[in-house]
């Protein structure tokens, strides 16, 4: 099994249920176990500033999938609750689900980057991740540490505790 932690984000159709109804899903998948979930928070968005504020989270799932087949199973996921792919980039969406690490492989191919080739400047990526994993060291050798003093808690609110899971048999 291998650590993988996934970034989740909606700004549309009820966000907070949206994670909700994601979190459900990543409990389904197989060969994995959801492990925990950090706390929601608000940001502004990143893209066009005409869409509501997202609400954010990361999970912690430990998986014997492949890299391609996590992809393939939360862009399932996505379309299931509504995810609809547009050229805009970083527009309004239901869902979005995004690997930020997979262990401690580095990944990058037209499909898929890890770590996320962004989220070193995200803070509604690196202080959830930091509930889960403070002490966390990256592939490449940069600790979440530092990554988190270059990077302001600015335009992130904590709204809600971290969601409960449901105890998987």
């Amino acid at each position: 099994m291998e650590r993988v932690y996934i970034g989740l984000g909606s700004n549309l159709a009820e966000p907070q249920e949206q994670l909700r109804a994601a979190l459900q899903a990543l409990q389904g998948l197989p060969d994995s176990q959801l492990s925990r979930c950090s706390s929601l928070y608000a940001s502004d968005p990143l893209g066009p500033p005409d869409q509501p504020r997202y609400v954010n989270a990361v999970a912690a799932l430990d998986t014997r999938l492949e890299p391609h087949e996590l992809l393939d199973h939360l862009q399932h996921i996505e379309l299931e609750q509504g995810r609809q792919r547009k050229a805009e980039r970083w527009g309004p969406r239901t869902l979005d689900l995004d690997i930020l690490l997979f262990g401690q492989r580095l990944l990058n191919d037209e499909r898929l980057t890890v770590p996320h080739y962004h989220m070193h400047a995200r803070a509604f990526v690196l202080y959830p991740l930091a509930e889960l994993a403070p002490d966390l060291q990256l592939p490449d050798g940069r600790t979440l540490a530092t990554l988190l003093s270059a990077c302001p808690f600015t335009g992130l609110e904590r709204i809600a505790e971290a969601p409960l899971l449901a105890v998987t048999t």
